[in-house]
């Protein structure tokens, strides 16, 4: 991966939108929550996005907040793609509210937050699938890359080690304010029933790192593992 209130309402079954039979696809395991105003700068970094989702080995879905726009500007290829449900906003309420009332539309036991720019790796659901249900943690995660102008890509590490953590212990390697995040938020794959628990924040900014705390202390069991 690299990096007011007003009634939420999910738009009527468009009959001349092109889909697939609802029998040709396997049933989701993970949703991707995605919250975007797509502005002209952010479609071509969602359409990559989307075309890394389409990669993926394991059956999603994706249930995309539009914040304050309309679907009319949705790129093709995710307004073509059944898999992808939208959630209209009617005016815009920031990037905390948008996902948290798309996360409330997530029918499947796994989620997945994303930024507008993010896009996974080929194996990143599956990886991270595998040690969920084989383990029966309550989240996994890894580590992500920044990608460039020039194409170029910088791994970033986070300080947390790779591993097993159990609750609270994830939190542990945030020392001070000053110092970089222990996890990149949106590499998180975790139980839809656990990021319920504990959701975005409502702040103007940084409402992932709400998210992230809460998580690593809800569960009885927790794990971390570092993948590209």
């Amino acid at each position: 991966m690299q990096r007011r209130p007003g009634p939420a309402r999910l738009p009527a079954a468009d009959p001349h939108r092109p889909s697939l039979p609802e029998t040709s696809l396997p049933a989701p395991l993970i949703t991707v929550v995605i919250a975007t105003r797509l502005r002209d700068d952010r479609l071509d970094y969602l359409t990559a996005m989307h075309a890394s989702l389409t990669r993926q080995s394991v059956p999603w879905e994706a249930v995309i907040a539009l914040d304050g726009t309309t679907p009319e500007r949705l790129p093709t290829a995710l307004a073509q793609d059944s898999r992808i449900r939208t959630l209209t906003l009617p005016r815009p309420v920031g990037a905390a509210c948008a996902r948290n009332l798309a996360l409330t539309h997530v029918r499947t036991p796994y989620v997945n937050w994303a930024d507008d720019d993010d896009q996974f790796t080929d194996d990143a659901m599956s990886v991270r699938l595998d040690i969920l249900e084989s383990t029966g943690v309550g989240w996994c995660a890894g580590w992500s890359e920044d990608q460039h102008p020039d194409g170029s890509t910088r791994l970033w590490r986070c300080p947390t080690p790779p591993g097993r953590h159990e609750a609270g212990d994830v939190w542990t390697y945030w020392k001070t304010p000053t110092d970089t995040i222990p996890i990149g938020p949106t590499t998180i794959l975790a139980r839809t029933d656990l990021v319920r628990a504990a959701p975005m924040g409502g702040l103007v900014q940084g409402e992932d790192y709400v998210y992230y705390p809460g998580t690593f202390r809800v569960p009885r069991r927790s794990c971390r593992l570092t993948t590209r």
